[in-house]
């Protein structure tokens, strides 16, 4: 995967197990992603949970409008929203899963996986039995 570029900068660690990286406010909230501009001089970066549950998701049936520049010809995808418990809930795009294998509370665990031939982004995927 290293080959690949980060579709943006900052997104996750490069830890041998990556990260998704969040951003601790002054009050303790995490959000993620962290805010770019003056607003990221007041957020602490936070290594987040690897591991969460699902809370939902849903499939992306067509091409996004532009500035979509994903992968061509347009293939469906599932996305969704991975809780990181105590943490945040974050949107994602789920990958090693069919619709009919999501369950609402399903344990799922980061991953970093290929955008397009020159790019890599995260995901989120079902976590498997050890």
């Amino acid at each position: 995967m290293s080959a690949l570029a980060p579709i943006a900068p900052g997104l996750w660690t490069d830890e041998p197990e990556p990260r998704l990286i969040g951003g601790r406010r002054e009050d303790g909230e995490i959000v993620f992603p962290v805010p770019d501009g003056d607003a990221a001089a007041t957020v602490e970066p936070v290594a987040l949970s690897r591991r969460g549950t699902l809370w939902s998701w849903t499939t992306q049936g067509f091409e996004p409008k532009e500035p979509y520049s994903g992968p061509q010809p347009f293939r469906p995808f599932l996305i969704g929203y991975v809780e990181l418990p105590g943490e945040v809930i974050v949107e994602t795009r789920i990958v090693e899963a069919e619709p009919a294998d999501l369950v609402i509370g399903m344990p799922m665990t980061f991953a970093v996986v290929p955008f397009d031939e020159r790019r890599a982004t995260y995901a989120f995927r079902p976590e498997r039995e050890p």
